[in-house]
């Protein structure tokens, strides 16, 4: 399975900018984070495993893979709505599901071409589609396209990695803000370490 790559570049400009960070890349050592190359099966596996636990996505992410043999669009557009949703799917995730795989199809979200568009093209592209918010995107930037920079706000447990590195009691926006652009260009790695600290 590949794994987000990284390493002594990134760490040695984290630990030099950010010396509580750089404490606790010393302490945890190096991150393994799986990814998946693959930006419409990223996507299709996040709307799976939206709001249901680490196993039952698993579950259903599987049943789906032996239904469908391969994650495609066109795959997608071939098989009922009622097939897919008893993979153990609400009817929701189904439209999503088909909402995505048809937007491949016409063209309308080219995911072939998505590692050629900056962040911000890609996150307001996908986040136009049913299903797909913008911490969603955010997520597919790091686990599918390897996006060197991204910290999302949005996600909570990296929030709380920052509270509780800086030992804060809140994390505003603007505090936030000033910590990501510390950890640019390798916001990504602070992030796995951020994760960690949650």
């Amino acid at each position: 399975m590949p794994i987000f790559e990284y390493g002594e570049k990134e760490l040695e400009y984290l630990c030099r900018k950010d010396k509580k960070l750089g404490e606790a890349i010393k302490r945890i050592g190096m991150l393994e984070r799986k990814i998946t190359p693959d930006p419409f099966r990223a996507c299709i596996s996040s709307i799976v495993s939206q709001q249901i636990s680490n196993k039952a996505a698993e579950t259903v992410w599987n049943r789906l893979n032996m239904l469908l043999g391969e994650t495609s669009a066109q795959r997608i557009s071939q098989v009922d709505v009622s097939d897919i949703r008893a993979c153990g799917m609400s009817e929701r995730k189904t439209k999503y599901i088909k909402g995505i795989a048809e937007a491949d199809l016409t063209g309308e979200v080219d995911f072939s071409k998505l590692h050629t568009l900056t962040d911000e093209e890609i996150i307001k592209k996908l986040s136009s589609l049913h299903g797909v918010g913008v911490w969603t995107a955010e997520m597919l930037l790091i686990f599918s396209l390897c996006r060197p920079d991204v910290v999302s706000y949005r996600d909570l447990a990296i929030c709380r990695g920052m509270m509780n590195l800086y030992g804060l009691k809140e994390l505003p926006k603007e505090k936030f803000e000033r910590y990501r652009k510390r950890y640019s260009p390798y916001g990504t790695v602070a992030s796995l370490y951020l994760w960690a600290l949650s």
